[in-house]
């Protein structure tokens, strides 16, 4: 409940944004006009957004004769944490990384990329498809899918009104273009930072809650270092095309990029790392002690 409360406040704030972006397109009709496309907007979010999200990655249903591996894993660390077993998607990517979306547990979905199944030891694949499940268990998948999908709506709407300018209301006013601009530039940023700080926060909640369901955090801790060293050098096209979308994955799929310089969709990697460790010497200390 408190997820879906949650929500709901997120869509309110960002479609007061959506609104702000079009008042400076278009004045009170652009306000009016982005308040109705923002209202489909969240429709559509809530209820299609997951599938939007797969497609614009190319995902594929995961054969079971083809990725035995991952469909039993997904299957077994599912059934552990008493929760129905998602849909599982295979990425043909070879940056390792993976995400989970979809509006409830019942409507879920895990996708990981081809690279991840190859970079991966079994412990630390699983450490990875424990954290996307538990995003599902606490349905921070809503949250989370729903927000990037509105906010890279809000940023495509800025742009195109900084390159066609407001209308005749807006340029009645001696100062309606300064302030139509600062609108322009902190509607979007204002997404974005409404954006990072839900991932970010969700982000050490879902990898302790992986370290509880596996009892493994150091395999986790392995995989994270992992995925962050070879996303330095292995980009990934489709998260570029749509970088309101990194904030999904496990890892940012920009690092090393100047969008990444600017924003981290993630906390940082080695405050991540380290809080598994602690969880592992307290594990340690607990059974000898």
């Amino acid at each position: 409940m408190a997820n879906l409360i949650r929500t709901g406040l997120l869509m309110a704030v960002l479609t007061a944004l959506f609104m702000a972006v079009g008042y400076g397109l278009a004045g009170g009709t652009g306000a009016a006009v982005a308040f109705v496309v923002a209202g489909a907007g969240n429709f559509v979010a809530y209820w299609v957004a997951d599938r939007a999200v797969l497609a614009a990655y190319g995902a594929q249903p995961a054969d079971p004769a083809a990725f035995p591996r991952l469909v039993a894993l997904v299957d077994r660390l599912a059934r552990k944490a008493g929760m129905a077993v998602p849909r599982v998607f295979v990425i043909d990517a070879d940056q390792p990384n993976a995400f989970a979306t979809g509006r409830d547990p019942a409507h879920a979905a895990v996708a990981v990329t081809t690279g991840l199944l190859g970079a991966l030891e079994e412990a630390e694949l699983a450490g990875v498809l424990a954290h996307e499940l538990s995003h599902i268990r606490h349905r921070d998948t809503l949250t989370m899918t729903v927000t990037a999908t509105l906010a890279g709506a809000i940023g495509m709407m800025s742009n195109l009104a900084l390159i066609f300018g407001g209308g005749d209301e807006r340029r009645a006013s001696p100062f309606s273009g300064i302030a139509g601009v600062l609108l322009l530039v902190l509607a979007p940023l204002t997404a974005t930072l409404v954006q990072l700080a839900i991932s970010r926060a969700r982000e050490y909640a879902a990898d302790a809650g992986a370290a509880a369901l596996t009892g493994q955090p150091l395999a986790l801790a392995r995989a994270l270092s992992r995925i962050g060293e070879m996303a330095r050098w292995v980009g990934n096209e489709d998260a570029e095309r749509n970088p309101a979308t990194a904030s999904l994955f496990i890892v940012n799929p920009l690092a090393g990029t100047a969008f990444d310089a600017l924003f981290a969709t993630h906390p940082p990697l080695r405050e991540r790392v380290a809080r598994l460790r602690r969880m592992a010497q307290f594990d340690a200390a607990g059974l000898t002690g």
